[in-house]
């Protein structure tokens, strides 16, 4: 069931919307019987990889959209935590709200996660280090998750930027926070200045000029006025993608573990 986060963190859960597609319009359109077993069945095997890895917080991603053209495999990640002290797996994640600007923080059970229109039924799992799982535990039942949430969303915010955040942007700036030294990483900006430190290298999409315009003219989820104005009109746009998240945690933790379902 999915719930959203309140101002309180997140032992206070109230009841939430409608699926809602990070980055994408609700169209709701039905899925079919099949495409619905295919989607429960990775959520599964994602369970069974996760009791199996003996994690306790663990990314998570999906291929919800075909980037192929940008060079990238996953769309969406989340964090998979083990609710204590039921034991259940929950996803902590950012959606965007039905195409518009604004986004919130929701509370997912895996089937959940994975019941939407797949791309592709394949799943990430990024194990961190034991330490790292630890604070990310101590973190999501904190309020840090929601200071570092930027309910202005966009899908192509950038990554040195406060202004807009996208559900990757959260994740990562969670994942600084809880690799940083206790304290040190309180906000967005705190983040974002220790990912620079650590050599995190963000992802330089290309869009040409007629694909900006349409997203500017017809899509109120997509915002370009927090990237440098010289790359804006290079068309080279960097933004915190999953793939770039994956290449950052091999990087920096030589204990984390990379799971391809």
């Amino acid at each position: 069931m999915r719930r959203l986060l309140t101002a309180l963190a997140l032992a206070c859960l109230v009841g939430a919307t409608a699926l809602a597609h990070a980055g994408q319009q609700c169209d709701h359109k039905p899925m079919s019987v099949r495409d619905v077993e295919r989607s429960l069945e990775l959520a599964q095997r994602s369970q069974q990889a996760l009791d199996a890895s003996g994690a306790q917080v663990a990314l998570i991603a999906r291929a919800g959209q075909d980037l192929s053209q940008y060079g990238l495999r996953y769309s969406h990640v989340g964090l998979a935590w083990r609710d204590h002290p039921a034991g259940r797996w929950v996803v902590v994640h950012l959606l965007n709200d039905c195409g518009t600007a604004h986004s919130a923080l929701y509370n997912d059970g895996l089937g959940n996660f994975f019941l939407t229109d797949l791309y592709q039924h394949k799943a990430q799992l990024i194990v961190p280090a034991p330490a790292v799982q630890q604070r990310l535990a101590q973190l999501l039942a904190s309020r840090t998750p929601l200071r570092l949430h930027e309910p202005r969303y966009s899908m192509l915010s950038y990554t040195w930027s406060t202004r807009y955040q996208n559900s990757n942007q959260w994740v990562l700036e969670a994942l600084a926070a809880a690799s940083a030294a206790p304290g040190r990483v309180e906000s967005r900006a705190e983040a974002q200045q220790w990912l620079a430190n650590a050599g995190y290298a963000p992802d330089a999409v290309q869009v040409g000029a007629m694909s900006r315009l349409g997203a500017r003219m017809f899509r109120a989820n997509v915002a370009f006025d927090d990237h440098p104005a010289m790359l804006r009109l290079k068309g080279s746009f960097a933004t915190v993608t999953v793939d770039g998240i994956e290449q950052f945690v091999r990087r920096h933790d030589a204990e984390a573990r990379v799971l391809e379902l």
